[in-house]
């Protein structure tokens, strides 16, 4: 980042911070109000030009430095005639639209009639809504394939920016999640285990980076681990290729398919998965001696940042008393650990069962007691028991990422008329949330600030998309176009433009 521009949000930052720094001031007298009646005017302008979405050109520029549209225009191959938009240009107009807030293919009409927004990204037009969902219908199940393994050529092409230890284990999480639709003409759609219409899409993703690997839509009947042993195989394939040099399999019983545990055990791929309670185990739990369990102690969620202050009530607990609703309260949880060897298996592999001891409570009663075992099925001989279930219970983060795909990408959706299509649209919609991870590893990391500069880089990667849109997307710029170069003005100041232009100088914006 150049000198001038770091003096400059340093002016910007104090600047605000004196304005904030008033707030309860004798200044103000009580009662006075800050919100007063302005004497406002609007004109139209005539000369200066500008984008809300400014942040726009720095994800297209991390989208061409990857090589994406170029490798998506070498493999996919659905438009006869280019009149004028190629297959990357739809593409990443969808990305582009989840990135700029959009939540259906009709907000990309906003983006088509903005000129400034068009000047911004050297373009004369983009596809409109129509032409978007054509595209989308373009597609059957073998080019959906072929634009995931071109995402995966850029994929591996910011991998290889990334330091040794970042290929030490690459931990791919798998799970199913329900698209509800309200629609009556969609093909493909069906009645999911929760009584809803819809698709049940598997998503699979990297636990490391937050990235998509890929995205299967499927029927809103078909069960949870359909098709998983394929993507967990392309998936393994893909991070062997990247260079990580151990790959770690998640997921929650439905997807501990013994059939598949033998040939990825023969791979060296580790996988925890969960496994069903069934009866035999819950006898042979049961029929554990006592030295065999050993308490679970859960390390703290988070540490206390600041000093120690009083906890608030708990309201909702005496809420659920004082009205004698029933509920359950855990009491304590214990681990213990046996070899067991699926039906299926060839070898016995480790099985850690966790004891819950929960009572169920009725108001200040105290009803009965019960036990509850879970229990995870790895061939990790190595970590500890705890360590076991703490590695398959981080699993629910994909949960959130899952929940990020869909409430703020908004691309776990149906827009378009069949199973797909559908399909192809979430994959290029969850290129928006790919574009984040990607901007974040692209981040440079000087040895000499290199704590400061890693942690930049898992903020980026943990952020939600609506607190990355707001801060690296969503920046008021002017445009000037000269002949050579579009120029971005920032006009605003927010905590994080010094990451964004430390991004914009590693990539010679």
């Amino acid at each position: 980042m150049k000198t001038s521009i770091a003096k400059q949000l340093a002016r910007r930052k104090r600047r605000i911070e004196r304005r904030l720094r008033w707030e309860g001031s004798s200044r103000f007298g009580f009662g006075d109000v800050v919100l007063r009646q302005a004497n406002v005017k609007y004109e139209l302008g005539t000369r200066s030009r500008g984008i809300v979405y400014g942040g726009i050109g720095l994800l297209n520029r991390v989208a061409q430095e990857s090589g994406l549209p170029r490798a998506i225009n070498q493999r996919l191959q659905l438009l006869k005639r280019h009149l004028p938009y190629s297959e990357s240009d739809h593409v990443l107009n969808i990305a582009f639209n989840a990135l700029c807030e959009g939540t259906c293919l009709q907000d990309i009409e906003l983006r088509r009639n903005d000129e400034n927004f068009l000047d911004a990204l050297s373009a004369e037009t983009i596809p409109d809504p129509t032409t978007a969902g054509d595209f989308c219908r373009r597609f059957n199940a073998f080019s959906v394939q072929v634009l995931l393994d071109a995402i995966n050529v850029s994929r591996l092409r910011v991998w290889q920016r990334q330091p040794q230890d970042f290929f030490g284990e690459a931990v791919i999480d798998m799970d199913g999640t329900l698209v509800i639709t309200t629609g009556q003409c969609k093909e493909g759609m069906d009645i999911s285990y929760k009584k809803t219409w819809g698709y049940h899409p598997l998503v699979v993703t990297l636990a490391n980076t937050g990235e998509v690997l890929s995205i299967v839509n499927r029927s809103g009947n078909r069960p949870s681990h359909e098709g998983a042993a394929d993507e967990a195989d392309r998936a393994i394939a893909l991070c062997r290729r990247g260079g990580f040099r151990r790959v770690r399999l998640r997921g929650d019983s439905a997807f501990s398919q013994t059939e598949h545990l033998d040939r990825w055990n023969d791979q060296d791929v580790v996988f925890q998965f969960g496994y069903d309670a069934k009866q035999n185990l819950v006898g042979i739990a049961d029929n554990l001696p006592k030295s065999a369990w050993k308490k679970l102690v859960r390390p703290p969620a988070y540490e206390a940042q600041g000093p120690r202050r009083a906890r608030p009530p708990r309201v909702k607990r005496e809420v659920v008393r004082r009205r004698g609703f029933e509920r359950l309260e855990l009491h304590s949880e214990q681990v213990a650990e046996f070899d067991y060897q699926p039906r299926a298996c060839r070898r016995a592999y480790r099985m850690v069962v966790v004891k819950k001891n929960i009572s169920h409570e009725k108001g200040e009663l105290r009803l009965f007691d019960e036990v509850r075992y879970f229990f995870y099925i790895t061939n990790d001989r190595e970590a500890s028991a705890a360590e076991i279930v703490f590695g398959c219970n981080d699993r629910c983060d994909q949960e959130n990422l899952i929940a990020q795909l869909a409430g703020g990408v908004k691309a776990l959706s149906a827009p378009v008329d069949n199973l797909v299509s559908n399909g192809a649209y979430m994959v290029m919609a969850s290129l928006a949330w790919t574009l984040k991870a990607w901007a974040a590893m692209w981040l440079p990391v000087n040895p000499r600030w290199k704590e400061k500069h890693q942690a930049q880089q898992r903020l980026l990667l943990r952020m939600e998309f609506k607190t990355f849109v707001g801060a690296m997307v969503k920046l008021p710029c002017q445009i000037v176009r000269q002949a050579r170069r579009t120029t971005y003005r920032v006009l605003t100041w927010n905590p994080y433009l010094p990451i964004f232009f430390r991004l914009c100088a590693a990539l010679r914006c």
